[in-house]
């Protein structure tokens, strides 16, 4: 029930100590009267003075509490707005079936091992856009730009070697990439694309690419899995001050995409909006009906 419930100034209370040490050492000293048949009162004032020492400190513990001023959190909003943008273009070509990549599985194929390791990446980006872009033959959008990370993943497990055709459109799936991120407003848009061939079916020519990455500020970093000839993944990288990377092995493909994750860092948990609804009226109004009913009950005591 008071789960949710803190306390922005918690160390008022601490002055309920200094209440109680009052209460000991602090006592105002009273005259004394002798009245005859004295005892014929205290009945009757016995109950009145146990009321008033209640109510004093109702009085004063509430009125700590509302200084210390409770609150009550009702809901956490991440703003999206300032939050990266991502494409994850990944080759799923026929040559992505050649095993051995993983030296720990050598029945792995490459697909196996990236589909693996993109997922772990996109579990990574929390706050942030990403689509999936596959390509072959020809070019496919998997997913649209999406905070949905678990969808994603399980639209990594439907996917398949050839699931576009055998060949390498690997341009050609870049114009597709940056189609889907020209019209964002993001801070940064970037594209990782991951490939093991070079270029074998695209039609749209490199510089296109290169000048429209240039043109809507769009990074691109490059990964090549067993690729001697990165001339074109270069051209491409260098657009925007990009990177391109060469994997070898399982090992090499997963410290790249960790390298990647700390290079794009999001800062969207700066952009966290919290609700509260502030709690102090409540504590208050009780301290202040306590304060009116001791006053009440301390000038009937002194007129008795």
């Amino acid at each position: 029930m008071f789960g949710n419930i803190t306390l922005q100034y918690p160390y008022v209370l601490l002055l309920l100590g200094l209440f109680i040490i009052c209460a000991f050492f602090c006592k105002a000293k009273s005259s004394s009267y002798f009245v005859p048949h004295l005892n014929l009162f205290e009945s009757s004032t016995k109950l009145g003075s146990s009321t008033v020492v209640l109510l004093k400190w109702i009085t004063i513990v509430f009125a700590l509490i509302a200084l210390s001023s409770p609150v009550k959190e009702l809901n956490i909003i991440n703003t999206k707005n300032k939050g990266i943008d991502i494409v994850l273009s990944l080759d799923t070509s026929g040559s992505m079936r050649q095993r051995g990549f993983n030296k720990e599985n050598i029945q792995h194929n490459r697909w196996d091992v990236v589909s693996s390791i993109v997922k772990d990446f996109i579990e990574k980006r929390v706050n942030d856009n990403i689509a999936l872009v596959v390509f072959g033959q020809s070019v496919m959008t998997a997913s649209p730009l999406s905070y949905d990370k678990n969808a994603q993943k399980k639209i990594i497990d439907t996917l398949g070697i050839g699931i576009v055709g055998e060949k390498t459109a690997l341009i050609d799936s870049i114009a597709t990439s940056i189609n889907i991120l020209k019209q964002r407003s993001s801070k940064s848009k970037v594209i990782i694309l991951l490939t093991d061939g070079n270029d074998t079916a695209s039609k749209i020519p490199l510089n296109i690419v290169t000048k429209m990455a240039k043109k809507y500020g769009i990074k691109i970093y490059a990964v090549a899995i067993g690729v001697r000839d990165t001339f074109m993944l270069n051209e491409l990288s260098n657009t925007n001050g990009g990177k391109t990377f060469t994997a070898r092995s399982k090992d090499d493909l997963k410290k790249i995409y960790e390298k990647i994750n700390l290079l794009e860092k999001s800062e969207i948990d700066q952009n966290k909006i919290v609700l509260k609804e502030y709690l102090f009226f409540y504590p208050l109004f009780i301290s202040f009906l306590s304060l009116l009913m001791f006053v009440y009950f301390k000038n009937r005591r002194e007129n008795i």
